[in-house]
């Protein structure tokens, strides 16, 4: 018969300690020795601020490209690691890597829950094909993979197509929902569209005019369907502009962004570290950093970002720095 509740130890003097020990071997533990863990005053992210330099970086993928075979790897991609973490966290929301297909090479066609956004950085002649529809990779485009589309990448005779692929992949460690399913052929069957008119194309050209009308040092536009909405219920992304030797507002926010350097180089503040960054490079900011973008003298900035902001926004946890708390009581 089970003691109860009541029972003292044999000695008769019962502690702490005592209550501690029966309570693991319970299989529980006590809300109090973790409060202050699991009720922090602050979001306490795991993740650091980091950079990822393009230069140190793109000589090992390429070599990846001579000794790997895009059947062995299926996707060629380095990934952005955190240094706080391991795989896939590149913030504690949101995964980077960067992806290299080689002349006359297929990535193959497969489909997932996960949904990804895509910055070309370098190259010419790839494309992905994205159900059904193949669309012509351009230098400084962003290209979506919506949930669940069978896509694959293709590169023509002439030189490497490098690409930051931005997914939601950390998400499916806390809701274990992903599912992968692999095409039965290498190229999903897939027809020519124009880059210009496709709904998951952004086009650099278009969204580098928007940021120059606009006025002021810094300008910033997000990426949104015709529609106004976000890319995604998850993941979205804005470019930013940054006029020479100036600054950025400092910014602090729940939202978690990794940075991709599209041009320029500068300095970012994010909380106590400063990040040094240059043409290529890729950073990240962790939620509730206070961050702070700076350019250097005699050259205009401009920024690629994706974020975890319509998760967050749509959870009803987006908060900034100047958000009114009380507006935050919920009825």
């Amino acid at each position: 018969m089970a003691p109860s509740v009541e029972e003292k130890p044999l000695n008769g003097v019962d502690t702490p300690k005592q209550l501690l020990q029966d309570l693991e071997n319970s299989k529980t533990l006590p809300l109090w020795t973790q409060m202050a863990r699991l009720n922090p005053p602050a979001p306490n992210p795991k993740t650091i601020p980091f950079v990822w330099e393009y230069g140190s970086i793109r000589p090992h993928l390429v070599r990846a490209g001579s000794l790997i075979s895009e059947k062995q790897a299926e996707r060629r991609v380095l990934m952005l690691v955190n240094p706080a973490r391991d795989a896939p966290y590149t913030t504690d929301t949101i995964y980077a890597g960067l992806q290299l297909v080689m002349p006359n090479e297929t990535a193959p066609a497969h489909r997932h829950t996960a949904f990804a956004m895509r910055y070309i950085i370098e190259g010419n002649g790839g494309f992905t094909a994205v159900h059904g529809k193949r669309i012509k990779m351009q230098k400084g485009d962003v290209i979506l993979t919506p949930t669940w589309n069978w896509h694959d990448h293709g590169k023509d005779s002439s030189g490497p197509m490098i690409w930051l692929d931005g997914l939601d992949l950390p998400n499916f460690r806390h809701f274990p929902v992903h599912f992968v399913e692999h095409f039965e052929q290498p190229r999903y069957p897939a027809e020519n569209v124009d880059t210009s008119v496709s709904p998951i194309v952004f086009p650099w050209v278009r969204m580098k005019a928007r940021l120059d009308q606009d006025q002021g040092n810094w300008a910033t536009q997000r990426y949104l369907k015709d529609d106004g909405r976000e890319v995604s219920r998850v993941l979205g992304g804005c470019a930013e502009r940054l006029d020479a030797s100036t600054s950025s507002p400092a910014r602090r926010e729940t939202t978690s962004a990794v940075y991709h350097v599209i041009a320029g180089s500068g300095t970012s503040q994010v909380g106590d570290v400063n990040l040094t960054w240059n043409t290529g490079d890729t950073f990240c900011v962790p939620s509730w950093y206070k961050y702070q973008h700076v350019a250097n003298e005699g050259e205009t900035v401009y920024l690629y970002r994706f974020d975890d902001k319509p998760m967050i926004t749509a959870l009803g946890f987006y908060r900034t720095e100047q958000t009114e708390v009380e507006s935050l009581v919920s009825d």
